[in-house]
């Protein structure tokens, strides 16, 4: 026996029929239908904020306060965004995937044991 359990684990598992089983292809689907959503909104809005910059002078030059005008705004809730996002997919994760891909690596474990 291999003093690695984790080379035990890989030899023993069919890791092509696990990728075809109907549970992973959940797990992969319900990764999917966060991932990919989001990833368009993100780059839209990012896309319209590099739009307004170079087409909308006018409204991003739009004094907010002060100094600040609306594009250092859209430009911060760039940022803002992205930590928004991040926190959504942490969230979405812990509830939704991690679940799902724990009860797969249990299982993939007791077969390899």
């Amino acid at each position: 026996m291999s003093s690695n359990p984790q080379h035990d684990l890989e030899s023993s598992v069919d890791f092509i029929a696990e990728q075809n089983s109907e549970e992973f292809k959940q797990l992969r689907k319900t990764h999917r239908s966060f991932v990919f959503p989001m990833a368009v909104v993100f780059l839209l809005w990012y896309f319209a904020y590099v739009i307004m910059a170079d087409y909308f002078h006018d409204f991003m030059s739009i004094k907010v306060w002060g100094n600040i005008n609306m594009g250092i705004v859209l430009g911060l809730l760039q940022f803002v965004s992205t930590f928004a996002i991040t926190a959504a997919y942490v969230h979405f994760s812990n509830n939704k995937l991690d679940p799902k891909a724990k009860k797969i690596r249990e299982r993939l474990e007791k077969q390899g044991a």
